[in-house]
């Protein structure tokens, strides 16, 4: 007999800040009731995923797998390699009337999954795959204009005010002294030329004194700094909602994608070859004008890069399909 679901839609992650904001973004385009689950698998699941292993709700500690039970959600929505092996277990248990999606390539075959959503620069194809630009966010004209709301003395700030947003260091991009150097210089030139202001924003991932070379560099023009290590009080939509342009570190799927988002001009540095994936994303947004060197003459307003909602609308039709109708 098979088991009925419920009219949610869970969200699982691993609780990083890029996966689980990809996966929320695009839980909301569901019309459900969304309920989140930060999980950390416990060895052996953990290197095994998203492989199943005996006994695969063990690998939750105890409180999260008394919650893995019926009534099974509408949809259930991952994003990492954590939360793979667990939206695969989900339709399993509920024996397969769970829409099943998994945000990221799974690094296994894509049959497991009623869904997989991955960037194209992935080069994932098959029936069931979405594939998207960059990645998911929240970024609308709605989600802007609060941002400007809920940051109003950003507006005082002179034209054209600017964010800047530093990721860092991965795998073939180092942002160390010479790249800090060489991105002030130019900022400064820019800023000397044009006026206005820099709103500097650093993630958790921004190497301490990249940033803090940075933010001295450009101490002595007007703006506004944000270096904190959680979210009270974080003012980055705020800085996008208020920016006239962008600069983005080159190393950040998700900046790169929330900066095209708001359609305004966005410019990189890049001083070295970047990894393979991530020159093919670049190279995409830069063919349709989402993306130029810091020296490069951009369209000041264009359509700007909203893959959520476009993901979100093929998920709810396929949804229907599946598991009947959902209320807007």
């Amino acid at each position: 007999m098979k088991t009925s679901h419920g009219g949610e839609c869970w969200v699982i992650t691993d609780g990083a800040a890029g996966n689980e904001r990809q996966a929320m973004a695009l839980a909301q385009t569901t019309g459900l009731i969304i309920r989140p689950f930060r999980v950390q698998l416990r060895r052996p699941w953990a290197w095994a995923a998203p492989h199943l292993l005996p006994a695969s709700l063990l690998a939750l500690p105890p409180l999260q797998r008394a919650q893995f039970r019926p009534p099974w959600p509408r949809v259930v929505i991952g994003c990492g390699r954590a939360s793979a092996m667990l939206t695969r277990l989900v339709g399993q248990l509920s024996d397969r009337r769970t829409y099943t999606v998994q945000i990221l390539d799974p690094r296994m075959d894509t049959r497991y999954w009623n869904l997989v959503v991955a960037p194209v620069h992935d080069e994932l194809k098959a029936a069931n795959v979405i594939q998207m630009t960059g990645s998911l966010n929240p970024i609308d004209d709605a989600w802007l204009a609060e941002g400007r709301e809920a940051c109003p003395t950003l507006g005082d700030l002179p034209k054209p005010r600017r964010a800047i947003l530093l990721g860092g260091e991965r795998r073939g991009v180092e942002l160390g002294a010479p790249y800090a150097r060489q991105l002030v210089e130019s900022l400064r030139a820019m800023a000397a030329r044009e006026g206005g202001s820099f709103m500097i924003s650093s993630s958790r991932r921004t190497p301490a004194a990249f940033r803090d070379a940075v933010v001295a560099g450009l101490a002595d023009f007007p703006g506004h700094v944000w270096t904190g290590g959680d979210d009270a009080g974080n003012p980055y939509a705020g800085y996008l909602g208020w920016a006239d342009s962008l600069v983005v570190t080159p190393d950040s799927v998700n900046m790169l994608s929330e900066a095209c988002a708001t359609g305004r001009p966005v410019r990189t540095l890049v001083t070295a070859p970047l990894p393979a994936k991530l020159a093919r994303l670049h190279a995409t947004l830069r063919s349709r004008n989402l993306l130029g060197d810091l020296d490069d003459r951009l369209p000041s307003s264009f359509t700007p890069l909203r893959e959520t909602q476009r993901v979100g609308l093929e998920l709810r039709r396929r949804m229907r399909e599946y598991v009947g109708p959902v209320a807007s």
